[in-house]
This record gives structure tokens, sequence and C-alpha cells, in this order.
């Protein structure tokens, strides 16, 4: 070996020029590409970002056509990544569209109408409060339910409760930042999304699909439990009454639980008034052989006295 124009790398050539870890300025331009990438390219269909634009949960931006041709069941469809692509993409966020709230950009029409914009055939989206042009370079947020979309400092400074484009409300926790870069915001986005996921609702604070079926069902439990109670309790009293009282059915129109218990106690009553009318009838003639008085206060003559009177004089 040697005297061939070659060279050999000692130990101490290979470790200085060893891989080193990136610097933050490396890192910081990173995730600036990544950001820029997924302000202009759907993650779904990889294609440009054209409105209608959608977001969900975690902040993420997708054309609403890929979103849409994803939660079509049936074969693979051309245009758009793979199904399980797609989910790996997703990781279970959506599985609806109301998992999805469609974003509302403020147009820039200056850039709009540049040559470089017009060839590249996107459009510009600015704040609508301070004039900033959104995008990788500046942080945005967009509200739920209405969508539309602001400068985080513009929210921020402005610190209210209604929508400035649509007046509509919202709360703090409904403030969603588009493509955070922190964890800290990830993480708030993901306990924000399961607690409205305990309480049935979606990303779009719509109600999740099968949550009223849940409810109709749960209810329909309760009501049949609570009739097949009443009915046991109507059963018990029916038992107790008198065999010629008459119960309300159902021909009757009469189907709520309560209400039938309340008829049959009224009809009882009125059957007992009944029977007492007949038996008064009925002893009218005992009833004669007494001794009554008249309205006029007179005294009419029993048995005893009836067809015998006294003298005048007799009493002397």
């Amino acid at each position: 070996m040697g005297n061939d124009g070659g060279s050999i790398p000692t130990r101490r050539e290979l470790v200085r020029e060893a891989a080193r870890a990136p610097s933050t300025a490396q890192v910081k331009e990173v995730q600036r590409e990544l950001q820029e990438h997924y302000w202009t390219t759907c993650p779904l269909s990889h294609k440009p970002l054209a409105r209608p634009i959608v977001a969900d949960c975690a902040g993420n931006m997708y054309n609403k056509d890929a979103i849409l041709k994803f939660l079509l069941p049936g074969e693979e469809i051309e245009g758009i990544s793979s199904k399980a692509d797609c989910e790996e993409i997703l990781c279970g966020r959506v599985k609806s569209i109301r998992d999805v709230v469609e974003l509302k950009f403020e147009i820039d029409t200056e850039l709009s109408q540049h040559p470089s914009a017009k060839h590249e055939k996107r459009e510009g989206w600015i704040c609508p409060v301070t004039a900033k042009q959104l995008g990788p370079n500046v942080k945005a947020v967009y509200l739920v339910p209405c969508g539309h979309v602001f400068s985080e400092e513009a929210v921020r400074q402005l610190k209210g409760d209604k929508c400035l484009q649509c007046n509509e409300g919202y709360t703090e926790e409904n403030v969603i930042p588009i493509l955070p870069a922190r964890d800290a915001d990830k993480e708030l986005l993901m306990a924000r999304a399961q607690k409205l996921a305990e309480q049935g609702l979606t990303h779009s604070l719509k109600k999740a699909s099968g949550s009223k079926k849940r409810k109709k069902q749960a209810n329909g439990d309760s009501a049949e439990t609570e009739s097949g109670s009443k009915s046991k309790e109507n059963g018990a009293a029916a038992s107790r009454s008198n065999t010629s009282t008459p119960t309300p059915s159902a021909s009757n129109g009469i189907k709520h639980a309560a209400t039938a218990m309340l008829t049959a106690r009224v009809l009882e009553e009125e059957n007992e008034k009944k029977k007492r009318r007949k038996m008064i009838g009925l002893n009218e003639n005992l009833n004669s052989l007494f001794t009554k008085k008249d309205k006029d206060g007179k005294t009419n003559a029993d048995f005893m006295t009836r067809g015998f009177t006294l003298p005048a004089n007799s009493r002397k």
C-alpha cells in the first residue's frame, strides 16, 4: 500500500467529522419547511390546498373533497392515498364530516392578483384584524363552530367572546391553533377532544352520530320499566277492589298508566254512589213506616198512628 495517490483516514479524522446534533437554527428551519408544506399541501390527496378547506381537532388542514372521498365507503378512490395511509395520517380523529370544521379565510385581493400568485394558482389569506398574511411565519387560529380564521395575536389582544366576522359566540377552549408546533398546544387539543367525546359531541360541537339512538334506547328502557312497575301497581289495586268495578282498557284511549289508575278510582267512586242510590230507592217502603218531617215542619204519621186520631178533649 502507498505511493498510489490514495489516503487512509485516521480515527481522529473520522471522529472529527462524525454526525453532530442539529443546532437550534437547523431545527427551526426544518419546522418552518414542514409548516410551509402543510400550509400549502393537503396531506391526504397531496394536492395544493384550495377552498373549501377543513380542519380537524388537532388543527391540521385538508381539502374537503379529500375528506369526503375518505369517508365514502367502498373501494379505493383515485386522487387520495390508500385508506390505510389516510387512517394513519388522521389517527382516528375524523370518523364523520362532523369531526371537521370548514375554515373561512379572508382573501387578500392584492396578493391574489399578483402575477406569481396567478402562476402558482394560490390565494393569499390574511387576518381580517391585523391584515397580516397567514402562513408558516404567523401563528393562526380558527374559531369553533363558525370556522373564521384570525391571527393568534388578534384573538389574544381583543379577548372577546364573539367572532368579529359573524358575531357568533365562542369560548376560550374553542380557539383552535392551526398546525400547532408546541407540544403543550397539542396536549390541550387532545384533552379538549376527549372531553367533547365524553359529552357525546364532536369537534364541531355537534352531536356525535349514534348518541341520539343511544339516548332514545335509554329513555325507552326507562319508560318500559316505569310502565311495567305502574302496571303491577294497577294490577294489585284491581285485585283489592271489587270485581264488578270496571277498569279502563286500551279501547278507551287511555295508555298512560297514571291516567288509567286515576280513571279507575273515579269509576269506582261513581259505582259506589250508584249503589247507595239504588239502596235508598229500594228502601223507600221501609222509610215510609217511620215518622218524617215535611219541608213545612209538619210531622207525618207513622204506621203506629196512621188511621187513628185522638179527640180534641181526650187530653183533659
